[in-house]
């Protein structure tokens, strides 16, 4: 679940079980909440997806490179027995 998607349900929550008194209370405190929550997801060691997804396509090209590099060295190995 994503942090922005755990706020929201959090928040549903929370206005549905103050009443309408509370409620700009509530307004006040989901704000406070909501920055307490981007704070300490900014401390997290997190990276983005695109990030993610670049690194993985690295990697992937990297596997690709080793298959390869890893055949030529047993065919270069067969030639000198």
């Amino acid at each position: 679940m994503q942090p922005n998607e755990l706020f929201e349900q959090f928040s549903r929550q929370l206005n549905n079980n103050l009443g309408p008194g509370a409620r700009a209370i509530g307004d006040e405190l989901q704000q406070h909440i909501r920055t307490a929550m981007n704070t300490a997801i900014g401390k997290l060691d997190l990276v983005s997806r695109e990030e993610f997804d670049a690194q993985q396509a690295v990697l992937q090209r990297t596997r690709q490179r080793l298959e390869e590099l890893e055949k030529q060295v047993a065919e270069l190995e067969s030639q000198l027995k």
